[in-house]
């Protein structure tokens, strides 16, 4: 099976017609980079479990039909509280930049001469197409309030629709902020989003990071979200995917410097036709330092998760502490997951857990549920409520969980009605 090929003459042609700006240069040598790689395919093995043929089909769809975005913008849900700041189909909102909290400076990459890494194919793609893209500075020993909120909103009419999002993110030495990116999306046309995002944690700094992926269920993403960590730096992040229909995010975490700690995790709930895959890779190349990650997937009908962890614990990175674990809950015969741990040693002195599991209601706690008054539909709500509970009470930014629970047993009961319970 061959790689999906772009349109290359109309992807130039695009690349051409963005305005001149700090970018022009970064987005030629990614379209020379696109024009010499290609696209992802099946064929390779962190791909092999999900094909984004169908994201390349809409982005010739959309490059035929003259590359044209929309500017409608969603509002921030009611009870995230946060300084918002509005990225509409790859388009920063000027207005939502404005109050910024003591401390914050936000620069957009138009205005700046920008060599941004390209971050693999799929960050070529994002940079040969970009219209415009963020750099959040946080000053040192600045703590915020509330969080940086970061809406990516996207609409498709009765089109095709491509969206690119950049976000460059860094803390200075001591200081603390949290993040909360929400993306949405709206709409009947084809969508397929692309985000890049990059978080440097400066020594001794912690940041806290949530993402809620909740698009429309026509809808596709893809994402790289790309950490680096200080010198006793801390890191705290939790992904939650609720919607979309192809939905594929990449986690890298650098630990470059001792005495690091991150911490992450996922929760993902795919339903009828969903595919959401998540791959984290983390590097250890010093000790001491630890790494922390849990992902759970709630699974219903034809749905598909994947899920691939990799820690690699490289050479002279004595003292590290790195754990990994995968848990999935099939609520059909026909949900299909596609868990891979995998650990790469070349240190000693070390300290490393993997694991995954994939199993089915318990039909002892459900029957003690049923003894205990309740009908089969409320068991099975409260054990899967339950099963979700252990990533959204680890949630780093405790003022939205209370949202993030609504937001996930609203989509439970959907998940439950798509087996009949």
């Amino acid at each position: 099976m061959k790689s999906p090929a772009l349109e290359f003459d109309a992807l130039a042609a695009a690349v051409s017609a963005l305005p001149d700006s700090g970018l022009t240069a970064a987005r030629q040598s990614a379209l020379e980079e696109l024009r010499r790689d290609g696209m992802p395919g099946v064929r390779e093995e962190d791909w092999k479990y999900t094909d984004i043929s169908a994201l390349v089909d809409i982005t010739n769809n959309w490059l035929a039909g003259g590359s044209t975005a929309a500017s409608t913008a969603a509002e921030p849900a009611a009870g995230l509280e946060a300084h918002w700041i509005t990225i509409a189909n790859g388009r920063v909102d000027e207005n939502s930049i404005e109050p910024l909290p003591e401390g914050v400076t936000v620069t957009r990459l138009a205005n700046i001469r920008s060599d941004l890494a390209q971050l693999g194919r799929l960050g070529a793609f994002n940079t040969a197409l970009l219209h415009d893209g963020l750099h959040i500075s946080v000053a040192s020993d600045a703590v915020l309030d509330k969080p940086i909120g970061l809406l990516l909103s996207d609409y498709a009419g009765g089109g095709a629709c491509v969206s690119q999002v950049r976000v460059n993110i860094e803390l200075a030495p001591g200081s603390r902020a949290s993040f909360i990116e929400h993306q949405v999306s709206s709409g009947v046309g084809d969508l397929y989003a692309n985000v890049a995002v990059n978080l440097a944690i400066g020594d001794n700094a912690g940041a806290d990071y949530v993402r809620i992926q909740d698009r429309a269920p026509q809808h596709n993403q893809t994402g790289y979200h790309g950490i680096e960590l200080g010198r006793d730096a801390r890191l705290r992040q939790a992904s939650f995917d609720l919607g979309g229909r192809l939905i594929r995010d990449d986690l890298v975490v650098n630990i470059a410097a001792p005495g690091a700690e991150a911490e992450f995790g996922g929760l993902y709930l795919v339903g009828d036709g969903q595919h959401v895959d998540n791959h984290t890779r983390v590097d250890h190349r010093v000790g001491p330092a630890v790494s922390r990650q849990e992902y759970r997937g709630i699974l219903a009908g034809r749905a598909r998760g994947v899920w691939n962890g990799k820690a690699i614990v490289h050479e002279g990175a004595d003292g590290t502490d790195a754990e990994q674990s995968n848990h999935n809950l099939l609520l059909s015969q026909s949900a299909e997951i596609n868990a891979k741990p995998e650990l790469e040693i070349y240190a000693d002195d070390v300290k490393c857990s993997h694991g995954t599991t994939v199993g089915q209601l318990d039909e002892m706690a459900l029957y003690y549920l049923r003894t205990r008054g309740l009908d089969k539909s409320d068991a099975r709500q409260m054990l899967t409520r339950a099963f979700a509970l252990a990533i959204v009470g680890r949630s780093p930014i405790e003022q939205i969980e209370q949202l993030l629970l609504d937001a996930i047993d609203a989509r439970l009961k959907g998940l439950l009605r798509e087996t009949g319970a």
